[in-house]
């Protein structure tokens, strides 16, 4: 028994090491965000404040449009997120359950995406919004408006699908028997009614997994509604959070407050979903 407990606490103490190193940033954020202004000025390199100001986190939220913004990466969110996990999870199981010619070669295709930064493929993906015909002021060929740039669905449809997803899925559904298939087929059920009858209603923990890295992934993207839009009215929560980067001073404490309040959707969100999660971390990970 006793040869058995020092492995345990080893494994205990470095569980706990690496949390502490998770949660220091969160707690320096969480901490500046009550200093007063003065500290900085002062040089203070404390990690609590000298002075406890509360109210910095009412100047934050005074300082610009807080409620356009959250409507704004609301939106964005949810109907990403949602499409998103319909997408993968329907392409994946394409992948996964159909023979066709050429599917293993655009898997292969598709995994080679995972490689390429976003930055590289960013100018053709902005040329391709801006020349979407009929829309923004664009005549049938695609030219004389912006297209899709400041709007919804420029933040929107690039989220919808994506090579980290369908990867997921199609690991996922790659381990149900494949008498289910011959099962359905007997039945009369077609390639989308087997999904969206038998497949989808068992994708519980990989739906809770997509979500939950879909979500975190759209809320706190910086890069895309950059480049996407152009007014205050389209801008998103990471956008706002620039208001308090002046040209020659931070308010870090005002910046801190308001990143606090950006955070709190996706902190309120995990404790909702984590057992989802850990259910779904162990059962695709657990095979049988």
């Amino acid at each position: 028994m006793k040869s058995g407990v020092l492995p345990k606490l080893s494994v205990y103490f470095v569980l706990i090491l690496f949390s502490l190193l998770m949660i220091i940033p969160f707690l320096v954020m969480l901490f500046t965000s009550f200093k007063g202004d003065n500290e900085f000025s002062l040089g203070a390199n404390t990690l609590l404040p000298m002075e406890w100001h509360p109210e910095n986190f009412v100047r934050a939220m005074a300082k610009t449009s807080w409620a356009t913004y959250f409507k704004n990466s609301m939106i964005v969110t949810l109907v990403a997120v949602g499409g998103s996990m319909f997408f993968n999870s329907l392409a994946g199981y394409t992948f996964a359950r159909l023979h066709f010619k050429g599917r293993d070669f655009i898997f292969i295709m598709l995994l080679i995406g995972l490689m390429v930064p976003p930055q590289v493929t960013i100018i053709p993906q902005f040329l391709i919004m801006k020349s979407m015909p009929l829309f923004g002021g664009n005549d049938l060929f695609g030219s004389g408006g912006n297209g899709w740039i400041n709007s919804y669905f420029a933040l929107i449809i690039p989220e919808l699908s994506g090579s980290f997803g369908i990867f997921l899925a199609r690991q996922f559904y790659m381990q149900f028997p494949r008498a289910l298939d011959d099962a359905a087929y007997i039945d009369g059920a077609g390639f989308l009614r087997s999904f969206l009858s038998i497949y989808l209603p068992q994708s519980g923990p990989l739906i809770a997994t997509l979500g939950i890295f879909k979500t975190v992934s759209v809320w706190n993207d910086f890069f895309h509604p950059l480049i996407y839009s152009t007014s205050e009215s389209m801008r998103t929560v990471q956008l706002g959070l620039q208001v308090f980067n002046g040209e020659h001073t931070i308010q870090y404490n005002l910046l801190m407050a308001a990143t606090v309040v950006v955070s709190l959707p996706l902190v309120v969100m995990f404790f909702i979903f984590q057992k989802q999660f850990i259910k779904s971390l162990i059962s695709s990970s657990v095979k049988g």
